[in-house]
C-alpha cells in the first residue's frame, strides 16, 4: 500500500500541464485529489474553482479548506512574466506576486492548524530555480519564487517536530503552455534546457512521497544557485551575454521588426 493511500490532496493549478500530471500520478497511488484552478481539472477526483488573485475568492478558499480534511497542500499554481519590469505594469506586478506567493502563503496558514492538531501533514511549494539565482527580465517573478522559498524554510523550521512536512521543489525551465512565444524564442536563442514536463512531474511526485524537504532539478542550475549565494559577482558575468539577448528581443519587438 502506498503511503498516499486515501490520503486528502489539494492541488492548485490542477487545469495546468504541470498539476494535471502531477493529479494523476497522486491518485494511481490513491490519493483524493481536489483541484484548485479557475476552471475544472478532469484529473482530479473534485474542484474548487477559484482565481487565486482574486482576495474574496481567497477567502471563501480558506474557509472551505478549514472545513474539509487536508493531509497535503501542494501549491503548483504559477503565473509567469517575462519582459521589461517597467513595462509590466502596477496590476501586472500585484497579480504576479497574489498568485505566486501570497496565496500559497494564505493557504498554507488555513491548512496548518489542522495539520498541527493532528501532528501530520505536508505542505508542498513548487518554486523556481529562478527564485535562488534571480533572473533578469523575469524580475517579478524571480523576486517572489524568492519569497516562496523563503516561506517554505522558515515554515519549516517553524513546525518543526510536529509532523508537518515542508517540501520546496524548484524545477527549471519547463516544456509547457506556460511558455510563452517569445519564452519559447529566448531559449531558441540562448539555447535553454527545457525539461520534459512528464519529467518533472515525475520529480515533484516523488519528492511528496518521500516527504523531501528541498529539491532543485538540473546539475547546472544547482551551481549556480551555489555560485550566486556566495559569488553573485560570478553570475552576474555569467549572466551577462543572456541579458544583451533578452534586450535585443525586446527591442526587436518595439520596433515592430518580430511582431
Amino acid at each position: 500500500m502506498s503511503q498516499l493511500d486515501a490520503r486528502h490532496i489539494v492541488l492548485t493549478g490542477a487545469a495546468g500541464g504541470l498539476g494535471g500530471l502531477l493529479a494523476s500520478r497522486l491518485r494511481r497511488r490513491g490519493a483524493h485529489v481536489t483541484g484548485i484552478d479557475r476552471v475544472p481539472s478532469r484529473d482530479c477526483d473534485d474542484h474548487l474553482v477559484a482565481d487565486l488573485a482574486d482576495p474574496g475568492a481567497l477567502a471563501d478558499l480558506t474557509s472551505a479548506l478549514g472545513e474539509r480534511r487536508v493531509d497535503i497542500l501542494a501549491n503548483v499554481a504559477g503565473l509567469q512574466y517575462f519582459g521589461p519590469f517597467e513595462r509590466q505594469g502596477a496590476a501586472g506586478i500585484a497579480l504576479g506576486y497574489a498568485v505566486n506567493l501570497v496565496a500559497p502563503a494564505i493557504l498554507a496558514g488555513a491548512v496548518v492548524p489542522q495539520m498541527i492538531a493532528r501532528g501530520d501533514g505536508q505542505i508542498v511549494n513548487i518554486g523556481s530555480v529562478m527564485g535562488a539565482v534571480p533572473y533578469p527580465y523575469f524580475t517579478a517573478y524571480s523576486s517572489a519564487k524568492a519569497g516562496l522559498k523563503g516561506l517554505s524554510q522558515a515554515l519549516r523550521r517553524e513546525l518543526g517536530g510536529r509532523g508537518i512536512a515542508v517540501t520546496h521543489v524548484a524545477p527549471r525551465a519547463v516544456r509547457t503552455g506556460f511558455n510563452t512565444a517569445t519564452i519559447e524564442r529566448f531559449m531558441a536563442l540562448t539555447k535553454m534546457t527545457a525539461d520534459d514536463p512528464d519529467a518533472v512531474a515525475d520529480r515533484i511526485f516523488r519528492a511528496i512521497e518521500r516527504r523531501e524537504r528541498d529539491v532543485s532539478i538540473g546539475l547546472p542550475e544547482r551551481v549556480f544557485t551555489q555560485l550566486n549565494a556566495m559569488l553573485p559577482g560570478v553570475v552576474d558575468r555569467g549572466l551577462a551575454s543572456q541579458v544583451l539577448t533578452a534586450r535585443g528581443l525586446f527591442q526587436d519587438y518595439s520596433s515592430g521588426a518580430l511582431s
